[in-house]
């Protein structure tokens, strides 16, 4: 191998046999493809880079590397693992023709600790090449972006391969060398002003331009930074503001302006002509290059005859290649206030700008919503469960232990007090007992007699005792045999009693056969969270729905808040009764819902936000 440009790259004579153009030779061919890695490698700022040559035989030879692996071991391993790696991708038959790109990350067995990025590159009138970029340990992270950059500059330079194919192998070669030429020349300034005038003055050297004029977009208009073998020049000048308003012609059609014009050629080219007839060149080039990243940069070629297709071609693929990289040293270069103001001003083109049209919808959108939450503010009220009272629940209870004879009303049926019979139970045995007692009450009152009229004033007061002990029993079974007709003694309606299917059917003493109650008397008492009890105060309206009728709200005022708190349901709630300020009749205690008590106007985001700021608070403590 022997060492190219300064000792910084490597090529190679030597190695599998390539097809050659006629009119270029392989020591050519390596000086060119030396040159492509430079301005890769610079570009992209890579670690290393090299072109693999695939040979007949399988076996991979390198053709140019950069920088020179001579006395760096890692870069010897990593061009070692990157032959493999192509050897292991050209394995595949998928990969036998058209473009491909693989990444490969650095493996733990081999010496070299760098991740490989492998890209085809297809030039029909050279041969098929591999080429291998090395990403260091720093940018393993923007591996991505970096092969992106990568894989663009290698099918830039077989599109223009494929453009100048019909010109001939050696002009082509003579091309593109020129344009690694200045690519080489222009990478190795880091400062904007040094870079942008050795750009011009390679492209003017090269081309044989009377004059090479760059400029940026600054704001809305072009300004020029560097013109070819001038150090300092006067924007207030004739010629350059005629320069500057044939940039701003092209860059505002966003197209190249070719002067003079070749026919049927519908872009604007007025500005150019006026330059032209007051510098007397004969032929003038203008190339606009938008940047996404950075300012536009223009370029502007002047020369005392016309330009040919080959110089057309070569100026437009320097420009491309080198614009980004101006660019980005212009926008490097400024002071970080400018640069703050320039990504503002980019941030404030997107927002305004017709692209992204439904993603700035939605984002106003979302602002609004946003600032309606915050600033309108909504009826904050507090949410709780509830079931229905009665104020009076009068219980019928059994009043003696017997059967259900019979049963007269069902739930939700209205009685009235002392007069609607609700049922029934049997009688028949304590009849029976009480005609047992009344016939033994006659004997003993006989015996009294007789004891008397014999004058066994003793005998006569114990028989007459007895008497008057049976006496009380039939007086007992009398009130009984009464009393099993049950009434309600109060008027009101039926809410629980549903009894018909246990006629027949024993029941004990005091067992709670039916519960009645009035209806006007309903109140709902609502289990309000120890989060929200504050809130609440007595004499706030509100409204309830109940789970048997959810459509229909009827109004409530809160009447009384329990002091002490209690669990149900597994949760510490306060109990507030709440009066019902309109009634319906398909109300019945026991009927369960949710309620909700006015409390006050409070901002949306406030209201939505208030539990989850809650429990913040309380997990964080603060």
């Amino acid at each position: 191998m022997t060492d190219q440009t300064d000792g910084k790259v490597a090529t190679s004579t030597e190695g599998p046999r390539v097809s050659l153009p006629a009119g270029a030779d392989r020591q050519q061919l390596g000086i060119l493809m030396a040159r492509l890695l430079v301005g890769q490698c610079a570009i992209c700022h890579v670690r290393a880079g090299a072109v693999l040559v695939p040979a007949e035989d399988g076996s991979i030879g390198v053709l140019a590397v950069c920088p020179s692996p001579d006395k760096d071991q890692e870069l010897v391993a990593w061009l070692q693992s990157s032959a493999q790696a192509a050897r292991q991708v050209l394995s595949d038959p998928s990969r036998s023709s058209g473009p491909w790109q693989v990444l490969f990350q650095p493996s733990s067995d081999l010496q070299s600790r760098m991740a490989t990025v492998l890209i085809s590159m297809d030039l029909p009138q050279v041969g098929r090449f591999i080429e291998a970029f090395a990403v260091p340990d720093s940018m393993i992270n923007q591996v991505q972006v970096l092969q992106h950059r990568l894989v663009q500059s290698v099918r830039m330079i077989e599109a223009y391969d494929q453009q100048l194919a019909i010109q001939g192998p050696a002009r082509r070669l003579q091309t593109v060398s020129s344009v690694m030429a200045i690519i080489s020349a222009v990478e190795r300034l880091p400062q904007f002003v040094p870079a942008a005038m050795e750009f011009c003055n390679q492209l003017a050297a090269v081309w044989g331009c009377d004059r090479v004029s760059l400029g940026i977009l600054s704001g809305r208009m072009v300004k020029v930074k560097a013109i070819s073998h001038t150090e300092r020049f006067s924007r207030k000048t004739r010629p350059i503001q005629l320069i500057e308003a044939a940039m701003e012609e092209a860059l505002d059609q966003q197209t190249e302006v070719i002067w003079p014009a070749p026919q049927d050629e519908l872009v604007i080219s007025r500005a150019a002509g006026e330059l032209a007839a007051v510098s007397g060149a004969k032929g003038l080039f203008v190339v606009p290059l938008e940047e996404q990243t950075g300012p536009a940069v223009v370029v502007l070629a002047e020369r005392s005859a016309q330009f040919d297709q080959q110089t057309l071609d070569g100026i437009r693929l320097a420009c491309q290649i080198c614009g980004p990289l101006l660019s980005r040293l212009w926008s490097q270069g400024r002071w970080f206030g400018a640069r703050i103001a320039h990504k503002v001003r980019a941030a404030a083109a997107v927002v305004v700008g017709p692209r992204y049209t439904w993603v700035k919808l939605v984002a106003c959108l979302v602002a609004a919503f946003a600032a309606w939450s915050i600033i309108g503010k909504g009826q904050y009220r507090v949410h709780a469960p509830f079931a229905l009272s009665a104020e009076v629940l009068q219980g019928i209870c059994a009043p003696f232990d017997g059967y259900l004879k019979q049963v007269h009303v069902e739930v939700g049926q209205t009685v009235e007090a002392n007069k609607t019979i609700l049922a029934e139970l049997d009688t028949a045995e304590l009849r029976l007992q009480l005609a047992s007692a009344k016939a033994e009450l006659a004997s003993y009152l006989k015996q009294v007699d007789a004891y008397m009229r014999d004058g066994q004033t003793a005998k006569a007061q114990v028989a007459q005792a007895d008497a008057d002990k049976i006496q009380a029993q039939i007086d007992l079974l009398g009130q009984m045999i009464e009393k099993a007709a049950l009434v309600s003694p109060i008027d009101g309606t039926v809410v629980k009693g549903d009894l018909k299917k246990q006629v027949g059917g024993p029941v004990k003493t005091g067992q709670v056969l039916f519960e009645v109650a009035p209806l006007e008397g309903l109140y709902a008492e609502l289990f309000v969270p120890e989060d929200q009890v504050l809130d609440l105060a007595v004499g706030q309206k509100g409204a309830l729905a109940t789970a048997s009728f959810p459509g229909q709200r009827l109004p409530i005022v809160v009447e009384r808040i329990n002091p002490m708190a209690e669990v149900v349901n597994g949760r510490n709630v306060f109990r507030v009764r709440a009066t019902l300020e309109q009634t319906t009749r398909w109300l019945r205690p026991g009927m369960e819902g949710v309620a909700k008590v006015d409390v006050d106007r409070r901002p949306y985001i406030w209201i939505w936000t208030r539990k989850l700021i809650n429990w913040i608070r309380m997990k964080l403590w603060i």
